[in-house]
C-alpha cells in the first residue's frame, strides 16, 4: 500500500504500515524484538518533550523508550518492556516537506532507526538495516 495523496492516515492506518515495515525486518533481528511494545501517537506527550529539551513537537518523530540490549544485565530482568513510539503528525509533516519518498518509506525509516537504539546500533548500522527493508 503506497500513498502519494488524499487523507492522511489514521494512527491505526500508520501502526499498519509500520507492522508491515516490521514483517520486512530480518528474522535475525526481530527474534530479539518479541517483548517491544510498538506504539503510534500522534505527538509525544509534554513530559517527554520537556526532558529531551525539545520544544516544538514537530521536531520529534519517534523515540526508544528502554535500556539498549548492549547495555542489559540479569539485574535488568522482570522490568517492563521496551517502547517504540512513532510520533503521526511530525512524521507526516517530514513526508509532506520532504515530497520526495513514499509514506511507508519514511515510517520504515523511523521506525529502523528506533528498533536500531534497542540494539545499540550505531546510525551507518541503522543505515545498513534499512538498506535490507
Amino acid at each position: 500500500m503506497t500513498r502519494a495523496f488524499g487523507t492522511a492516515p489514521s494512527g491505526a492506518e500508520m501502526e499498519e504500515i509500520a507492522r508491515a515495515a516490521f514483517a520486512r525486518l530480518p528474522a535475525e533481528f526481530t527474534c530479539h524484538l518479541g517483548a517491544v511494545v510498538m506504539l503510534v501517537e500522534d505527538f509525544a506527550d509534554e513530559e517527554t518533550l520537556r526532558q529531551m529539551a525539545i520544544e516544538d513537537p514537530y521536531e520529534l518523530t519517534g523515540l526508544y523508550e528502554g535500556l539498549p540490549m548492549t547495555e542489559r544485565s540479569i539485574d535488568h530482568s522482570g522490568t517492563l518492556p521496551d517502547k517504540v513510539r512513532l510520533f503521526r503528525l511530525p512524521i507526516l509533516l517530514e513526508w509532506m516537506e520532504r515530497g520526495d519518498e513514499t509514506l511507508e518509506h519514511l515510517v520504515a525509516h523511523v521506525l529502523i532507526h528506533e528498533i536500531g537504539h534497542h540494539f545499540g546500533f550505531s546510525d551507518e548500522d541503522m543505515h545498513a538495516l534499512e538498506d535490507m527493508v
